[in-house]
């Protein structure tokens, strides 16, 4: 479990994702979770279509957002600052499959929100974890020979504006939140959040995961597996 206290570029991260993935394949790493933050980024899943975007990738550029196309499953979303983002690189083992491991993440969201007074619950025929205000967290992966990468995202507090560049998820009409704009005052801050889930996905997904912090890893640090702990 690897937690990244400055915001991640995406390439960045998805050049470390398939770095360690590589790794895991080989017997050369154990099961990773990476946590962090990304500069304002939105990203189109292999369902994502162009016409949930709102302005052309040009257009959304010069408002200083990236726009990426990822391998992970899913429609669009964006990520910026205030939200943390789960990427689990493990081997998909046990019962259940790929539903059984959208369930633990939906549940590892839904489990964190409820540390802190909000009741978050899943949709029917809609992945990610829900609230009354809108969608707390969205999630998106891939599973390449057994090991999964990409994962979910979960809305802390912060500006939301990045979300009006799109159609999150492709879902029309349906509000996105955060734990801010579900409780108002009194929402976590970063910190507690961030403890928040990589503790409760500790609990869901079971097993011995050790803590690495590293608050100075961005860029071109993140490349190489070898030398990224």
């Amino acid at each position: 479990m690897v937690c990244f206290d400055r915001p991640v570029p995406y390439a960045a991260a998805t050049a470390l994702q398939e770095s360690v993935h590589a790794a895991r394949l080989a017997g050369d790493a154990p099961d990773t979770l990476l946590v962090l933050q990304h500069p304002p980024v939105i990203t189109l899943g292999r369902r994502g279509r162009d016409r949930h975007l709102l302005a052309p990738r040009e257009e959304i550029e010069r408002r200083g957002i990236e726009v990426f196309t990822a391998s992970r499953g899913g429609d669009v979303t964006y990520h910026g600052p205030g939200q943390w983002v789960l990427y689990p690189i493990l081997r998909l083992s046990g019962a259940g499959g790929a539903h059984g491991y959208l369930w633990r993440l939906e549940e590892t969201a839904i489990r964190a929100a409820a540390d802190f007074g909000v009741r978050a619950f899943r949709r029917d025929g809609m992945s990610g974890a829900w609230t009354d205000a809108g969608k707390i967290a969205a999630i998106g992966f891939h599973v390449k020979r057994g090991v999964t990468l990409h994962g979910m995202s979960v809305n802390v507090r912060g500006e939301l504006a990045g979300f009006g560049a799109i159609v999150a998820c492709g879902l029309v009409g349906q509000p996105v939140a955060s734990l801010e704009t579900a409780m108002g005052a009194g929402a976590p801050d970063m910190a507690a959040a961030r403890e928040a889930l990589v503790r409760r996905f500790a609990e869901v997904f079971g097993g011995r995961w050790e803590r690495v912090d590293r608050p100075d890893a961005v860029g071109a640090d993140l490349i190489s597996w070898q030398d990224f702990l």
